[in-house]
């Protein structure tokens, strides 16, 4: 049960890794959203792009898992995602950024059309439509997330960003 405000605010977190909706996040979660970012920007999941971003999926997953899955059944339900995140990102939101590292860089990779190390910010909302975050949400975040007005998101603005949305209680 799902008792304080922080825990309410990431239980509604769980959903935005749950890509199918069907009430656990599993490896399959983590495998449709590479899939997603790839089908938005028209990357084939073959190319170096394509594999690194299937390989910081895989460990994505493997982080979560290791952190929120209690039973070990490869399934990480909503109580466990919220135990998982309270007792031991809470305090330590940097462990949940190099949990995340490995997908983010890959996911800014494919987002980055110059090989600037960067996305532009009309290129990270499509990052954010791909994974399921609403167009205004998702269009509020990625210009939040330009945090110093040059168009461009880079990898520290999004590790840092990602691991506050999940762990810091705002």
């Amino acid at each position: 049960m799902v008792s304080t405000e922080y825990e309410r605010r990431i239980a509604a977190r769980f959903a935005t890794f749950d890509q199918d909706g069907n009430g656990w996040i599993d490896r399959e979660d983590f495998s449709a959203a590479a899939k997603a970012v790839l089908v938005e920007f028209a990357t084939t999941p073959r190319s170096d792009r394509g594999q690194a971003l299937y390989s910081g999926a895989e460990a994505f997953w493997q982080g979560m898992a290791g952190i929120a899955d209690r039973d070990g059944d490869q399934r990480i339900t909503r109580d466990e995602f919220v135990n998982g995140a309270v007792k031991r990102l809470r305090d330590n939101p940097d462990r949940f950024a190099e949990i995340a590292r490995p997908f983010l860089h890959a996911a800014l990779a494919v987002a980055d059309a110059d090989g600037d190390g960067s996305a532009t910010v009309e290129d990270t909302v499509r990052v954010l439509r791909a994974l399921g975050v609403p167009e205004e949400a998702a269009g509020a975040a990625a210009a939040r997330l330009d945090t110093d007005a040059d168009g461009k998101v880079g990898e520290r603005e999004i590790v840092t960003a990602f691991a506050r949305y999940f762990t810091v209680p705002e």
